[in-house]
């Protein structure tokens, strides 16, 4: 099969144009990184003019990007690869066929976690995009995350479908997931080893064509398309493992009297060959796109594999999922924290006015996908606590209302509780804090270790925090 690809992709010769679908936190910064790259002549990024998202069409080919929060020098190569027409952003589907390499960056949710399966009607759309204008010779790769036999299940008998074509005979396809955190997306992409996974060898190759130029310290590292879907899916988990196990240790810990982090500088402080003993941070929970869904597409893609049983313990919990049940746990430990501080200085959660400090699921960004701060806050209201939120970088988030000007927030409440480590979070004073809740004892709630608490606590603070539990 691969003889006659790549005898098609030789006579196509080098790719030259590229598209990329999906203009988010992933395909913003690749597609501009690719254009920015002088032996790739054109990159089109390809965006739904619809109500809710159609606006960032303008913006991109404005040079401006609608990711806010702190990205490093996304907006300069923006304005950079826009002034210079080597990148523009369409809601013209049908100029993929003017394209040798396209890419699928689209988001890939779940509905429910607990049947496994996921929502991949975004996903579908823009294969069946690509499908319908698919030429021979081009190439295919998603980056999106993905459950195991994806690339070489659905997404091949998707563009076979569409295009009429056969994947591996007439056009390559591939899996290269993307390795991104919001805050570092360009520096993550170029310096971040490719993970680059092939239907075929011909597939394979070409894909290693399409991202080694933009790599700086990073390499290539090829595989199989299905083993590429294992391992971005198996890191995330992976992560998302370790986090629950720095948060049941912080549980452990306020349970215990102590503080967890003398015991993680501790087990840290083991060194020597062969030993690795760090363990991450524990908080108010874990958000974000990627680590509160991984797990399931590594779960389910064992399901529907079918090749043969999982040898694995009976009647038990994957850790991993249960690792998953953890970091969701944490919300309902931070509205436990709350309340047992609110106890402390004589009030309950309903009638307290309880100021949220930051929306967003990681510090210093504007990405409120899954972010932990709803299911704490919902908690808050169910209980009939009034609630307001304050985030220095999200916008908007559906019905929430959530305010930059972090006085007004913090202004006559019973708690102020911390979910997001943002830079400006870290310079609360707590006599100017206190002023402004202008309570006798007010409470504060760290879900990201992010103030001082002896100099809370020494400023007339009830304190709670994940992990205090020498002073909690």
């Amino acid at each position: 099969m691969s003889d006659k690809l790549q005898k098609i992709i030789d006579a196509r010769g080098p790719i030259k144009k590229i598209g990329v679908l999906g203009m988010g936190y992933v395909g913003i910064p690749a597609a501009a990184l690719f254009a920015d790259v002088d032996k790739f002549e054109k990159v089109l990024g390809f965006q739904r003019n619809s109500a809710s998202s159609g606006y960032n069409i303008d913006m991109i080919n404005n040079g401006e990007s609608p990711l806010k929060g702190e990205e490093p020098g996304l907006e300069d190569l923006l304005r950079k690869v826009t002034d210079t027409k080597k990148f523009e952003c369409t809601p013209d589907f049908s100029r993929i066929t003017e394209l040798d390499a396209v890419t699928l960056a689209i988001q890939t949710p779940f509905k429910n976690p607990a049947d496994l399966i996921p929502d991949f009607g975004a996903l579908i759309e823009g294969i069946r995009n690509v499908g319908k204008y698919l030429k021979p010779g081009m190439l295919v790769v998603l980056e999106s995350t993905i459950t195991p036999g994806t690339t070489k299940g659905m997404a091949k008998e998707i563009l076979e479908e569409e295009s009429g074509l056969k994947a591996g005979e007439d056009f390559a396809l591939a899996h290269a997931p993307e390795r991104v955190m919001v805050g570092r997306l360009l520096k993550n992409i170029q310096e971040h080893d490719r993970i680059v996974g092939g239907i075929d060898e011909a597939s394979t190759k070409r894909a290693i064509e399409l991202y080694s130029p933009v790599l700086t310290k990073g390499k290539i590292i090829p595989m199989s398309a299905t083993a590429a879907e294992v391992t971005k899916t198996a890191e995330n988990t992976f992560r998302d493992l370790q986090i629950a196990a720095a948060n049941q240790l912080a549980l452990y810990c306020e349970s215990r009297g102590i503080n967890f982090y003398d015991v993680r500088a501790g087990i840290d402080s083991l060194k020597g060959e062969g030993i690795t003993r760090a363990i991450l941070w524990p908080g108010a929970g874990v958000g974000g796109h990627c680590l509160t869904k991984d797990t399931y597409h590594l779960e389910r893609g064992i399901e529907i594999a079918g090749e043969s049983p999982l040898d694995y313990p009976e009647n038990t919990d994957s850790i991993y999922v249960l690792a998953r049940k953890v970091n969701d746990f944490m919300p309902n430990h931070m509205f436990k924290l709350t309340e047992e501080a609110l106890a402390n200085a004589g009030k309950e959660i309903k009638g307290s006015k309880i100021a949220m400090l930051g929306w967003a699921f990681i510090n210093d960004s504007d990405d409120a996908r899954n972010p932990p701060s709803e299911p704490y806050r919902d908690l808050l209201v169910e209980a009939g606590a009034k609630v307001m939120v304050h985030d220095p970088h999200v916008l908007s988030y559906p019905n929430v209302e959530i305010e930059k000007d972090m006085e007004s927030v913090v202004k006559d409440a019973d708690a102020v509780v911390i979910l997001t480590g943002h830079s400006e979070y870290f310079k609360l004073n707590p006599a100017d804090v206190k002023e402004v809740m202008g309570k006798d004892q007010p409470v504060v709630v760290d879900g990201r270790n992010v103030i001082k608490p002896e100099e809370f606590i020494d400023g007339g603070f009830v304190y709670r925090g994940i992990g205090r539990g020498d002073i909690n």
